[in-house]
């Protein structure tokens, strides 16, 4: 398969969590386009599971869909840092807990038709309490815990209550994953 010809590109906004970038290109076909591209350092995902099976979510209003969702605690990633340490930097940071046990189950692009945004999602389980709590960021202020047992998770994810993407595929993931262990 032939790929597009990138002709010119150039950052068009700067901004504190994401470029925004327009692409001049050619098709194989030598129709030309433009592209426009959130340019996103990518993040991290925590899906954490308590002993008893209960899921650890966030609640958290998005400005961007004027709403609150329930959510998995994540952030982005700082330049060069390790996904990994991404994930427990911002599940201790957004609910004041940390995880003795951690493991890798996918990375996806969230929305590739118009950003390069690359999330890695993290099983982690083994939770306690942090010795220092949240540290809760500018922004995350009105930031709630909400645990619930995984099945209602579950449910919610089909009755629409847990809409955000990252969320239901980690909560999905994570179920597969623990059902085979």
């Amino acid at each position: 398969m032939a790929l597009p010809k990138i002709l010119h590109s150039e950052r068009r906004y700067t901004g504190k969590v994401f470029n925004l970038v327009l692409d001049e290109i050619e098709y194989p076909s030598g129709r030309r386009g433009l592209r426009e591209i959130a340019d996103h350092p990518g993040g991290a995902v925590a899906v954490p599971v308590f002993e008893n099976g209960d899921l650890l979510l966030i609640r958290h209003y998005r400005h961007p869909v004027k709403k609150e969702l329930l959510e998995l605690p994540a952030g982005k990633l700082d330049q060069g840092e390790d996904p990994l340490l991404c994930a427990q930097r911002e599940l201790e940071e957004e609910t004041g807990y940390v995880a003795d046990s951690w493991k890798s189950l996918i990375s996806i692009y969230t929305t590739p038709g118009f950003s390069n945004e690359q999330l890695h999602l993290f099983l982690a389980t083994n939770l306690r309490h942090s010795s220092t709590g949240q540290k809760l960021e500018e922004g995350e202020e009105d930031l709630a815990l909400v645990r619930i047992p995984f099945e209602s998770a579950l449910r919610m994810i089909l009755s629409s209550e847990i809409v955000d993407a990252k969320s239901i595929c980690g909560i999905l993931l994570a179920e597969r994953l623990l059902k085979n262990l």
